[in-house]
């Protein structure tokens, strides 16, 4: 048997290919891609990539030690030196944050916008829209903590999807108020869960003294049976004054903006440096966990990297999970678009002739030439498979001449171009496809 791509992980596939599917489409990952560019530079982002790889405490710091990222997800990189401790990035936050710390991007204007998208890796159980090798397009926004910056990373979030024709969305949104807010919650839910530990998971138990908060995250189906039976109150009921008005003008942006949200009080986030705002963009095309992605507030992560207080809000989304979305709606996306013209020779000494007019016409857009003679029609039939908007054969007497006739494949259209005037007649064509897309 031939040597198989690792389980859970994808090939990303040229147009056309016979396995072929939306969220392995080369094409569509870059649509998504130039979309968030567009949206986001239009704000004022700019792109920023950082490694694949990061020392494993950054990530334990940044993701937190107690996650099921860092205890059972984490890949590890070995290599031989004196150096075992890298990990490759589950997420793409702590590795921004530490790019802003360790470069001195506190000089720039602030607050700071920066996004990037590319892999991430989690060792998870294989599923639909849940990929061990997957990619995810990231904003981050630092150095300010005010509410109209929050609102606008939702409303840029939204922008992104909106903008690639995705539909069926709706924000789920939730605060997990500032430091004393939590403690109290905190507090509150070793309490709860104090009398009940027998009946809580393995995992539970560890995180009541550490981490309650991380609880209601569990995933054991008798720890969210337990939650339903206690009733739990939300964290909501425990924001304090500054965090409640703070949640309060993060609404009132989006009402305003017109951005549909509903209040979620289940939203959580387990780690310390989380403040306020938090929210998720759901779908339910995607399968039973709906969460297209999702963003909150960090204030205290920059410290928590051993850097100075810097606060930030980010948020992210993975693509394959949009694209699925993207497909049970139905959504079209652009295909790459063929060759604006396909040149071949009709004999081989005039083969370096069409390779040099197609060099030379690449100036104005996408030129593709044979590299072998070809006989007229197994050069429209070629053309045709590429998806050329026009054809072109020369052979002797057109050299001689000095012209091409070329064929408008989507007309049958011929016309005459001389050789001095291809660029101007390449120009034509690629204003015309332009004018059709």
């Amino acid at each position: 048997m031939a040597v198989q791509r690792p389980k859970g992980t994808q090939d990303h596939l040229p147009d056309g290919s016979p396995k072929l599917s939306r969220d392995s489409q080369a094409s569509a990952f870059a649509h998504v891609q130039d979309t968030a560019r567009r949206v986001l530079e239009r704000s004022g982002a700019q792109f920023i990539a950082t490694p694949l790889f990061e020392e494993a405490e950054l990530v334990k710091r940044g993701v937190g030690g107690s996650t099921d990222i860092v205890r059972k997800e984490m890949f590890t990189v070995y290599y031989f030196g004196d150096h075992g401790g890298y990990v490759l990035r589950p997420e793409g936050t702590a590795g921004i944050v530490r790019a802003y710390l360790q470069n001195g991007l506190k000089q720039l204007p602030s607050p700071l916008k920066l996004w990037t998208h590319g892999p991430m890796f989690r060792a998870e159980n294989v599923q639909k829209g849940r990929l061990r090798q997957f990619h995810q397009v990231d904003y981050e926004v630092l150095g300010s903590t005010d509410a109209l910056v929050d609102a606008e990373a939702i409303w840029l979030m939204w922008e992104v999807v909106r903008e690639l024709g995705l539909t069926g969305v709706r924000v789920k949104l939730g605060s997990i108020g500032d430091p004393a807010d939590r403690e109290a919650y905190n507090a509150y839910l070793r309490d709860l869960f104090g009398t009940h530990v027998d009946r809580l998971s393995d995992d539970s138990r560890d995180r009541l003294e550490r981490n309650p908060m991380r609880i209601l995250d569990s995933k054991s189906a008798g720890d969210q049976a337990l939650i339903q039976e206690l009733g739990v109150r939300p964290m909501l009921d425990f924001l304090g004054e500054e965090a409640r008005a703070h949640f309060g003008v993060v609404q009132g942006y989006l009402t305003a903006w017109d951005i549909p949200f509903d209040l979620d009080p289940s939203i959580v986030r387990g780690l310390d440096y989380y403040r306020r705002t938090a929210w998720e963009l759901h779908h339910e095309g995607v399968g039973a966990k709906s969460a297209l992605g999702g963003g909150g507030r960090y204030d205290g992560l920059a410290a928590q990297l051993g850097g100075p207080e810097v606060p930030g809000i980010g948020w992210a989304f993975g693509i394959e999970r949009l694209l699925l979305a993207l497909e049970a709606e139905g959504v079209a996306l652009p295909q790459m678009p063929g060759p604006l013209l396909y040149l071949a020779a009709m004999d081989e000494e005039n083969v370096g002739l069409a390779a040099r007019l197609a060099l030379e016409g690449r100036s104005r857009g996408r030129v593709e030439f044979a590299y072998r003679a070809m006989k007229p029609g197994n050069a429209f039939r070629e053309a045709d498979r590429r998806r050329a908007l026009s054809a072109a054969v020369i052979g002797s007497d057109e050299a001689a001449r000095g012209v091409l006739n070329i064929k408008t494949l989507g007309t049958g259209e011929a016309r005459e171009v001389p050789l001095s005037e291809l660029t101007t007649f390449l120009d034509d064509l690629s204003r015309q496809a332009g004018e059709q897309a």
